[in-house]
């Protein structure tokens, strides 16, 4: 009985304790009606504070809106009444123009002219409910102002299915300022007024204070094209005083009512759209179900404009009443309604060259409201287009007139060399007549890629005949065993750098337009589902199609020309070049043979010619089964004389790009690789884990290991680390990281294989500590000091002196490019001059780490001297230690042995084991290093058996071998 009362006494004192946590049971019922009444309480408080804030937007809407739009209790049934018909509601839009808003957003000018950098304005109603009052409906409404910038584009934008390295930007992109508003209201359908009230704050900038705020808009009574501005303001509520106080906003707005009657259709039509001018056989929509609709897009689309002779001054330049000081580049349209499958609404705008957006720029004065009528007789688009006038000083005042402008645009029946381009058109004034007494015209044109699957258009060859003959004295290539890219493959297309006989080079990219009569990339991108599908079917070496040996084929090929890049003798060209191509793609030798027309673009905008068409271009494609670096190689030649005004010298073209087949191999390689390196840095870590072990059962062996090799240890795996700690735990925003196709798994190993190198610089870190740390327990062994000192008196100066070196050969190297040790790249020699100039420069920073990498290689460098200078024979080091360390350190080179036969040379940016930054890799390197750690093994092995001075000639042993005499004491006398 005492020994059970002993053993419940802590259990009772435990309970004693824990009983202050426990309610008692009493309180249960008081505890469970507490929580009923918060959980009750919480959605009274919700609904009592939108009771208060819908208290407040009416307090509101009464102050400052009740006499524009009465207010009114809304019906029983919320929800469309009868008499709500489709005109009825406020419409929304996409696109206008606003000023004001100091200091929320910014001095404008109400001029708007050619400031590159227009304003967007979006407003959208929602949730409209009928009121008791005819006429009158409570809706809701999401309004933004933004800066068009924040949608620019930078370069090309055409999508050209390039098999390139992925990017990963900035993980948040720079956002221009941004404000939205939340409002509510009221929409008088007799007066077309539109008055609420709301909040608005300004994102991107770091700020969420609220902005209180009114919106008035005037909608127009009937919709057409006099009557299609949308006229308003934005106020604010705030005191003036206030920091969110802002000036009014001015809005003006194009609308997009559903009820929207034609005025100017039918005008041009019965005379014909050009009078004759334009002639050329177009495209028939009556075929489609949908028509003009179905194939004019609701995306905001850019046209180059094309100017003739007769454009002399500004004044030709810019046909319209009136000049905005500039001479545009472009011209963008949207379609804003499309009516019958044949009648459109649109917007024309001419924007300063500044302007890169994709966003219409809706900016007053060079901005054109049109409509017309496709016109089944001569398939094209007739309309005409009216200006926005009488905005200069206030938008109030704006109008619609000036209704003298004429746009026409078709779509060609077929493409050939001279002709590249879907939709092409011209606009012309009726006021514009020059000095001769014809009317001015500026042509325009695009080269949409969807239209091209869309309407099906064909391609018809004109030089074919011509290079078949020229291409046949060419091709001297023997292709017999050898494999070459299929035509239809994503290999045709590719990156390019193009270089003059200065050695200026510019970069581009080439891509195939149609082969044979069908258009490329058809076959295998418009109708794949994924990605593996496509990786699947194009492998680069397909069924031989029925095209036979040479396969027509035509070209797009573009390059931009720095500053500094000379090309012929006309400067006032444009910098960009674009040049179409078509001529034949021989299967069997891989080389491609084209005529080529050059796009005459001028930086003054003045063209008499448009093309260029005596060009050739050739282009040799490497084989596929190609283990040697090959590239891709040609050139583009002029035909002209060298005194024509056209006439360039001869270019270099060059591609860095990459098969398919290489692609998908160098992705199974990084993978293979991470790999290798998680098991490399696992085995280095289970080595040295041997090590420790070994010398747990025999500590006195540790004073006989080098403190020299293990500090080179321990610092080749710490200075990895310490350049990659931000890598390891913290990802730069600002960083761009470069992977083939790992994705984001990539970035996972990478932080595995830094755990795991962490791990190995612990445990070597260790096994200094207590190398250190059994030296100081026995200061009688003063001569192992002696002999660390030595070393570092050998090895100090060695090291030094190849750091010197590895800095004299890349200063050499770095103007020869010539280095057959240290640079990274095999067959140094045998590589183009173009290779050279373009190939990857190493920087002094990456020759001393590959050379930080071939002391590692020789760790036992120092062990070695030091077993000499102490002539110890002890098995200080586990077999399994220096053995499998050494294997550590020279698999990789034995693995870039094997690399080099197998894979590009051109993909040395991507290795990740053996890789050329981090060691010195070349065939010599790799079997001089190989060779050297093998020796060393065997150094180590025979000292621990025979002795240090053991692998030293017998002459050298002499003088520091003793002989032990026994000693003699007087007890045995």
């Amino acid at each position: 009985m005492a020994a059970n009362s002993t053993s419940s006494s802590p259990i009772h004192k435990s309970k004693q304790r824990l009983s202050p946590l426990t309610p008692p049971k009493t309180h249960v019922p008081l505890l469970i009606f507490f929580l009923l009444l918060c959980f009750n309480f919480v959605p009274n408080h919700s609904a009592t504070s939108r009771i208060s804030e819908d208290s407040d937007s009416e307090t509101l809407y009464r102050r400052h809106c009740d006499h524009i739009v009465p207010q009114s209790p809304l019906e029983s049934h919320p929800g469309f009444g009868a008499g709500a018909g489709a005109g009825a509601l406020p419409s929304r839009f996409r696109f206008g123009y606003f000023t004001g808003g100091n200091p929320l957003i910014g001095k404008t000018h109400l001029s708007g002219g050619g400031i590159g950098d227009p304003k967007l304005i979006s407003f959208r109603p929602i949730n409209p409910r009928e009121t008791a009052a005819d006429g009158i409906f409570k809706l809701e409404a999401r309004m933004s102002l933004r800066d068009s910038s924040v949608f620019s584009v930078s370069g090309n934008s055409t999508h050209r299915r390039l098999r390139l390295v992925k990017f990963r930007g900035p993980r948040f992109p720079a956002w221009r300022r941004l404000v939205t508003f939340t409002l509510s209201g009221y929409w008088s359908e007799t007066s077309r007024k539109l008055c609420m009230v709301g909040s608005g704050s300004v994102l991107h900038t770091g700020t969420s204070d609220s902005l209180s705020v009114v919106l008035k808009l005037n909608y127009p009574r009937n919709s057409n094209i006099y009557s299609s501005l949308i006229t308003g303001s934005i106020e604010s509520l705030s005191d003036k005083l206030s920091s969110n106080y802002f000036s009014p906003i001015s809005i003006l707005a194009l609308s997009q009512d559903s009820s929207y009657e034609y005025k100017l259709i039918g005008k041009e039509n019965n005379k014909g759209c050009l009078n004759g001018d334009d002639k050329g056989e177009s495209l028939n929509l009556s075929k489609l179900k949908r028509g003009l609709c179905f194939v004019l897009s609701n995306h905001v689309e850019r046209f180059d404009l094309e100017y003739g002779s007769d454009c002399s001054d500004e004044k030709n330049c810019w046909p319209f009443e009136g000049n905005v000081g500039y001479v545009p580049n472009y011209m963008y349209y949207y379609k804003t309604q499309c009516t019958d499958g044949k009648k459109v609404q649109m917007l024309m705008g001419f924007p300063n060259s500044s302007y890169n957006g994709n966003q219409f720029p809706f900016e007053l004065s060079s901005t054109f409201i049109a409509e017309g009528e496709w016109n089944e007789k001569e398939n094209r688009l007739c309309a005409i287009g009216c200006r926005i006038l009488n905005f200069t000083q206030s938008l109030d005042d704006a109008s619609v007139g000036d209704c003298f402008t004429h746009f026409s645009f078709r779509f060609p029946a077929s493409l050939s060399l001279r002709n590249r381009s879907t939709v092409v058109g011209q606009i012309w004034s009726n006021r514009a007549v020059n000095n001769s007494g014809n009317v001015a015209k500026i042509g325009f044109r695009s080269s949409n890629e969807k239209l091209l699957s869309t309407l099906g258009f064909k391609y018809e060859y004109t030089e074919v005949d011509t290079v078949r003959e020229t291409c046949a004295k060419k091709n001297t290539v023997r292709g017999k065993g050898k494999t070459y890219p299929n035509e239809f493959s994503s290999d045709m297309t590719f990156d390019m750098s193009v270089r003059n006989s200065k050695g200026q080079v510019a970069w581009g990219y080439s891509t195939p337009f149609f082969v044979g009569n069908q258009l490329y990339g058809s076959r295998f991108y418009w109708h794949q589902t994924s990605s593996s599908q496509v990786n699947q079917i194009d492998s680069s070496v397909l069924p031989n199609s029925s095209y036979g040996k040479l396969v027509n084929i035509s070209y797009t090929m573009s390059f931009n020309l720095p500053t500094f890049f000379k090309l012929g003798h006309n400067d006032s060209l444009s910098r960009e070049v674009k040049i179409s191509a078509e001529g034949t793609y021989d299967r069997d030798t891989g080389l491609l043979c084209m005529v080529g027309c050059r796009h005459l673009g001028s930086e003054n905008h003045i063209t008499n010619d448009t093309l260029d068409c005596k060009i050739t271009v050739n282009v040799q494609y490497p084989p596929l089964n190609s283990h040697g670096g090959e590239s891709i190689k040609g050139n583009i030649e002029s035909l002209r004389q060298k005194l024509d005004p056209l006439y360039f010298e001869s270019l270099e073209l060059y591609s860095n790009s990459i098969y398919t087949t290489a692609a998908a191999a160098s992705v199974w390689r990084i993978d293979l690789e991470i790999t290798m390196v998680l098991i490399s840095n696992t085995l280095a870590c289970v080595f040295v884990g041997l090590q420790l072990f070994y010398n747990k059962k025999n500590p006195d062996l540790l004073p006989f290991i080098s403190i020299v090799m293990l500090i080179v240890l321990t610092m080749g795996h710490m200075i990895p680390l310490l350049l990659n700690f931000e890598a390891m735990f913290v990802a730069n925003r600002s960083q761009q990281t470069v992977f083939v196709g790992s994705g984001g798994w990539l970035e996972v190993n990478e932080v595995i294989i830094r755990v795991v190198t962490m791990v190995a610089f612990l445990l070597e870190l260790r096994l200094l500590q207590l190398t250190w740390s059994a030296r100081q327990g026995d200061e009688s062994q003063k001569n192992w000091w002696d002999s660390e000192r030595k070393v570092l008196y050998v090895t100090l100066p060695m090291y030094v002196v190849g750091a010197l070196v590895a800095w004299l050969v890349n200063y050499l190297n770095s103007s020869s490019q010539i280095s057959p040790f240290l640079n990274p790249h095999r067959k140094v020699m045998g590589v183009n001059k173009f290779q050279q100039f373009s190939s990857h420069n190493r920087s002094l920073w990456e020759d001393l780490k590959s050379y930080a990498g071939l002391i590692r290689d020789g760790f036992l460098l120092p062990q070695i001297l030091f077993n000499i200078f102490l002539n110890s024979g002890e098995k200080a080091l586990a077999p399994s230690f220096y053995i499998g360390t050494t294997l550590v350190r020279l698999l990789p080179h034995a693995y870039d042995l094997y690399r080099a036969h197998t894979s590009s040379s051109r993909l040395d940016l991507s290795y990740i084991y053996a890789d050329h930054k981090m060691d010195f890799y070349s065939t010599a390197w790799n079997i001089i290093i190989t060779l050297g750690g093998l020796l060393f093994v065997v150094l180590i092995f025979l000292q621990q058996r025979f002795g240090g001075l053991c692998i030293l000639p017998k002459r050298f042993r002499k003088s520091s071998v003793y002989e032990k005499v026994p000693v003699i004491s007087n007890d045995d006398l």
